[in-house]
């Protein structure tokens, strides 16, 4: 992936100020979470399949299909069936459903292991020279124009 971080010009704070949030986040948005997908369909992942197994491995015994899906649909954006990736998960021996509830197997761990390095690698990559002041900085604006804009502005569960 090319990256442009030496060509940043810096211009006057009244300037910036008048830039178009929208354009930058969605600009931003577009660029993170397509290096994101890009990072996990080399192992044929999607990012409702890398949620799936994350919320699996926090919190084993805890999901059912019903109760999954309902947490994550708010994040998917693509139309993807939920049940669909659940029953490749399992298909690949990934995920083990016990009572209608999700538990990661051994190489559903192994799996998830390998997508957070992936996924470390993309963040690596988007933070690379700002710093954490910063990062918590932006972090709160967000929250700050999504609750302004009706969302919710708090961190997830």
């Amino acid at each position: 992936m090319t990256t442009h971080t030496d060509d940043l010009r810096d211009y006057p704070t009244a300037l910036i100020a008048r830039q178009p949030i929208g354009a930058w986040t969605g600009d931003a948005y577009r660029r993170v979470v397509g290096a994101i997908r890009e990072a996990l369909a080399t192992e044929d992942l999607t990012q409702p399949h890398w949620w799936t197994l994350n919320h699996a491995a926090g919190d084993p015994g805890r999901w059912t299909r019903a109760t999954l899906t309902e947490r994550l649909r708010p994040y998917e954006d693509l139309g993807i069936d939920f049940d669909d990736v659940y029953d490749d998960l399992v298909a690949r021996g990934w995920l083990r459903e016990d009572d209608g509830t999700m538990t990661l197997t051994e190489a559903g761990a192994a799996g998830l292991e390998r997508a957070r390095e992936r996924n470390a690698r993309v963040h690596q990559q988007t933070v690379a020279g700002i710093s954490d002041e910063d990062y918590v900085t932006m972090i709160n604006v967000l929250r700050r124009v999504v609750a302004n804009l009706g969302g919710d502005g708090n961190l997830p569960d």
